[in-house]
């Protein structure tokens, strides 16, 4: 599956998964409350699928699989028969009528902590978070190559990717972040990385570059990781899996003697004999190397494959003891969002770093082949974020909603039609300027 298609799919499963379990929690109180369900549908747009229950709901899957809706009983909408008034949305108590709107993003939070648990059960690979030498900021502050990383501003950091998630969320705001480290000679040192001297037109795609911080390079095992399609070691019958023995008559111990001995021995003829080992069989396997512009004029010779990744770490626990570490993830990653989200307001970080469809499709792809751990983090980051978009006082979002059920039970009556009709075409432009900008930013980061 190339990445456009992988792209496309996995956000189709990313959004499916996400608004049934949001629309779900506003279903289901509806219901407990005694309110008609008229439709749930996963998706806008012309039904591709359809069935009706006992209780007359409709369940749709529809066309465009970017949103999702639960449509129930009201007055407003439609003539009511004096029959089901009862069961009419606008005829239920106001702080029923809110519970049903919270539904929607407190299921997004459960189906996060869930996502986050069955991601430590699973086990989540990563690297230990050990920096090779430093440049830029951070050889400014001292950083020193074979540092391990512990916190970074009083947070614990057990991994290379929660250490660029704390360093990026200072970097993006300008603050300065301080960096404990434990040195390659087993001493503890604290190195404060001066954000607030960056300057302010660096960009999203250059912060790191700026940082200076790079992993640490491992061994990785002569194990074929990927295999490019069209290239000689899909041709001669390479699969992934497979561990090179030797090529030629040169042993093989590592990648890096992979990628160091291909070109010298195709330079002399493209013509490989390679042994391989696959499972407990041993096999022998002719290859022709391809050669390839090397980008500086010259040529070099290649197998098109790539290396398993070789990770020295591994988030995992037991089903008991990954409960708090779940509740501890999903808190953390509620103040980072919370944290970025003032930042985007207050004007201290770019609205360069929104993000739109396009950019969540790369990233669900890009997760999902990770694997399964992996991706569950992914859902429960775009999970909490669904729940917090949907909880803000826009008028059309959840949380506008609550706002006029709010004022509705603050001043005894509900807030005039006129009111919600015209802050419904206010949130509506509201989110089609955030969408354009997000959609905007997503096709910027795609161009050369």
């Amino acid at each position: 599956m190339n990445e456009f298609f992988g792209s496309v799919w996995w956000l189709i499963v990313t959004l499916g998964l996400l608004v049934t379990f949001h629309e779900f929690g506003h279903f289901i109180v509806a219901r407990w409350f005694g309110v008609k369900v008229l439709r749930f549908s996963v998706g806008f747009g012309k039904p591709l699928w359809m069935r009706r229950d006992r209780h007359g709901t409709e369940f749709a899957v529809a066309a465009i699989p970017l949103g999702g809706y639960v449509k129930m009983l009201d007055e407003r909408e439609g003539e009511v028969a004096p029959a089901d008034l009862d069961q009419a949305h606008n005829r239920k108590p106001v702080l029923q009528r809110m519970a049903i709107a919270a539904a929607g993003p407190a299921f997004n939070l459960v189906f996060t902590v869930l996502a986050f648990w069955l991601m430590f059960v699973v086990g989540k690979p990563d690297f230990l978070p050990i920096v090779a030498a430093p440049s830029g900021i951070a050889a400014e502050a001292g950083m020193l190559a074979g540092d391990r990383i512990t916190a970074v501003n009083g947070d614990a950091v057990d991994s290379w990717s929660k250490a660029l998630q704390k360093l990026g969320e200072s970097a993006i705001g300008r603050m300065d972040a301080r960096v404990d480290v434990v040195t390659s000679g087993n001493g503890s040192a604290t190195r404060t990385l001066a954000f607030s001297q960056m300057p302010a037109n660096v960009g999203e795609d250059q912060l790191f570059d700026q940082i200076g911080l790079s992993l640490a390079p491992r061994e990785r095992p002569a194990v074929v990781g990927r295999i490019s399609d069209g290239d000689p070691a899909a041709q001669a019958g390479i699969q992934v899996g497979d561990r090179i023995l030797r090529i030629n008559d040169r042993d093989v111990n590592g990648f890096s003697d992979i990628e160091t001995l291909i070109p010298e021995e195709a330079a002399r003829d493209p013509q490989l004999d390679l042994l391989i080992q696959r499972g407990n069989e041993r096999i022998e396997i002719p290859l022709t190397a391809a050669a390839v512009d090397a980008g500086d004029g010259k040529s070099r010779f290649i197998m098109g494959v790539g290396s398993t990744a070789a990770y020295d770490a591994k988030l995992q626990y037991g089903p008991l003891a990954a409960i708090p570490q779940a509740f501890a993830e999903t808190w953390d990653a509620t103040k980072s969002s919370l944290s970025m989200l003032k930042m985007l307001v207050v004007g201290r970080a770019s609205l360069d770093n929104l993000s739109g469809p396009i950019s969540i499709a790369r990233f669900a792809n890009g997760s999902a082949q990770m694997g399964l751990a992996w991706f569950l983090g992914f859902l429960a980051l775009i999970s909490l974020s669904l729940a917090i978009i949907n909880l803000l006082p826009i008028p059309i979002l959840d949380g506008g909603h609550l706002l006029y059920y709010l004022i509705e039970l603050i001043k005894g009556g509900p807030v005039s039609e006129r009111s919600q009709i015209a802050g419904q075409y206010v949130g509506l432009l509201m989110l089609v300027a955030l969408m354009g900008l997000a959609i905007f930013n997503d096709i910027h980061r795609l161009l050369p």
